[in-house]
């Protein structure tokens, strides 16, 4: 396997001087000796919409992207990048009704809205939850994913990878949102220009291997050879329609799986919470532009690298160590192919996109801690200063948990030949439904109330395991009719992922209705959220774009549906 030389390694700390003499530069420029614990979390009111856009942009795309995006894309094709475009749809959505919620209300962290919306119950309870999410689920992935992928590129031992991310990633952290926001300008720039090289590449080397030359004959070449890997919608012959089953990715747990990922996510909406209305939603639509064109540097890598396995290269280099061929390995096959110098760039992009996910994460670890735990249960005479310090050392703690746990079981959950971004959706969809449940009543319902809350949050995870399980013990063929479950390999017909996360949010909302109209029933008292209509419309600049969007968005599925 190839490893960096003594030139990609210069790029590479190029690269880290520029960005740690920038983002100190940026912490010495805004850094305020009376700064209030709002300002370092948030970067309240001192954000761009252009570094709000990108800093979305950076913090979601990580190793489990650029890995995981492009290991699906190997095997499924272009309908991975549903993931992509329906997300570029439900920011639009956010940008119009969630944040001018959030912002009217003087929301700062998502146990806040719980517990303005519901009681201090829910708040904690959610606290306690996102907290183990984030560090179990998220921080450990991305920091095993990503140092697995920095491991096959450079040859560096993989514990060595997940120690040095953690330390950039807590100096990133430390400085702020203030830090974290900009310097992500630079990461999503690095980032999106290391992905075109690696793609731009692959598509001159398809040529290559057909005779011609140019990267618009390689893709016509790549369509015409893989034409089954450039359609978005499956039918149930298709043998990845167990992930991307039919049209249950433009209607059904899909757009649950978007909704509760961009605007229930306190590690997303953070960006935009410190902001203003105006500059919050056209940083939001910025990202709806940038998310569109992701597939390009996270999609079409992979569906070149299945076009050349077939054609007789990687087979070495995507082989686990258990003699499987493992697809995760797509990407960093690309990378091992460029020259020296864009080797290194693309190298540092890579590690771009992971710090830039793990800033942003313990930065959300850290408020979270913070503000919804420690001030509201602990110490609630805290002052500004002792909360920021906190959130400091909540953030090295945090970081430290996330190594731990990824050298103990990481290899175990996300090792070679093993999905690492089904790992990351499976765990956080078995939750996700009754999260969306309980936001999306709350805000639009003023009758819901707190018991009904509890319900989807527990009830929703209940519902999940007995939906992943009940193939097990009951014959779900009826289910083959109405297009809910197929026969997979083992003989026993299973219900989608996608579509278990449906009927989980379904039930959740049926119940959240029952148990609030039994509550108001005994005289229980809500909280309903002040809602003015006048606030959810948007500008006639936003509009536009927001129209440009969804007609982008028609046409790519229409083309390649």
């Amino acid at each position: 396997m190839k490893t960096l030389s003594n030139g990609d390694y210069a790029v590479f700390f190029i690269y880290f001087i520029i960005v740690s003499l920038y983002g100190y530069w940026i912490y010495r420029r805004k850094h305020n000796a009376d700064a209030t614990s709002k300002d370092y979390f948030l970067a309240e009111g001192s954000l761009t919409w252009w570094a709000i856009g990108a800093s979305l942009i950076a913090s979601n795309i990580s190793a489990e992207q650029f890995i995981g995006t492009s290991g699906s894309a190997f095997k499924m094709g272009l309908a991975i990048s549903t993931y992509e475009w329906m997300a570029a749809a439900t920011l639009i959505i956010v940008a119009i009704f969630f944040i001018p919620i959030y912002l009217k209300n003087k929301i700062f962290t998502m146990p806040q809205f719980l517990n303005q919306r519901y009681n201090g119950t829910v708040a904690m309870v959610m606290a306690i939850f996102w907290l183990l999410l984030y560090i179990v689920v998220n921080l450990m992935s991305i920091l095993y994913l990503g140092a697995l992928a920095i491991s096959g590129i450079s040859g560096i031992d993989i514990t060595v990878c997940i120690t040095l991310l953690a330390v950039f990633a807590v100096f990133i952290t430390l400085g702020g949102m203030k830090v974290i926001g900009y310097t992500d300008v630079i990461q999503v720039f690095v980032l999106i220009l290391g992905g075109l090289v690696a793609t731009y590449l692959a598509l001159n080397l398809i040529s290559e291997k057909s005779g011609t030359t140019g990267v618009w004959n390689g893709l016509s070449i790549m369509r015409k050879e893989a034409a089954g890997h450039f359609h978005m919608i499956f039918d149930k012959s298709n043998p990845n329609y167990m992930e991307m089953p039919g049209l249950s990715v433009l209607i059904g747990g899909m757009i649950i799986v978007n909704l509760n990922y961009w605007g229930c996510n306190q590690y997303i909406t953070q960006r935009a919470l410190g902001a203003d209305l105006k500059t919050a939603r056209a940083g939001i639509l910025f990202a709806a532009f940038l998310k569109l064109l992701m597939p390009i540097i996270v999609v079409l890598p992979g569906i070149a690298a299945y076009l050349l396995y077939q054609k007789g290269m990687f087979h070495q280099e995507m082989m686990s160590s258990k003699g499987i061929m493992d697809p995760n390995k797509a990407y960093p096959s690309l990378l091992n192919l460029l020259p020296t110098y864009l080797k290194g760039l693309s190298f540092a992009a890579l590690t771009a996109a992971i710090v830039a996910s793990l800033a942003g994460k313990a930065n959300s670890i850290a408020t979270i801690f913070t503000l919804d735990i420690y001030k509201k249960a602990i110490n609630p005479e805290a002052t500004d200063k002792s909360l920021v310090k906190l959130g400091k050392w909540s953030v090295v703690v945090a970081m430290a948990l996330g190594v731990i746990m990824s050298l103990l079981i990481g290899e175990q959950l996300m090792g070679e030949g093993k999905q690492g971004f089904q790992y990351i959706q499976e765990y956080t969809g078995f939750v996700s439904p009754g999260i969306f449940a309980m936001f999306i009543l709350g805000f639009f319902w003023k009758k819901a109330t707190s018991n009904g809350a509890l319900f989807a949050t527990i009830g929703g995870f209940c519902f999940s395991v007995f939906f992943k399980f009940l193939p097990r013990f009951a014959n779900l063929e009826w289910l083959n009719q109405f297009g809910f479950s197929k026969l997979n390999d083992k003989g026993v017909y299973e219900i989608p992922f996608i579509d278990r996360m449906g009927f989980v949010f379904l039930l959740c909302v049926i119940g959240m209705w029952i148990i609030s109209k039994i509550d108001l029933a005994k005289g229980v008292k809500t909280n309903g959220l002040e809602i003015d209509a006048a606030m959810f419309k948007p500008s006639r600049a936003f509009t536009a774009g927001a129209l440009i969007v969804g007609g982008i968005i028609v046409a790519l599925y229409s083309f390649f549906w």
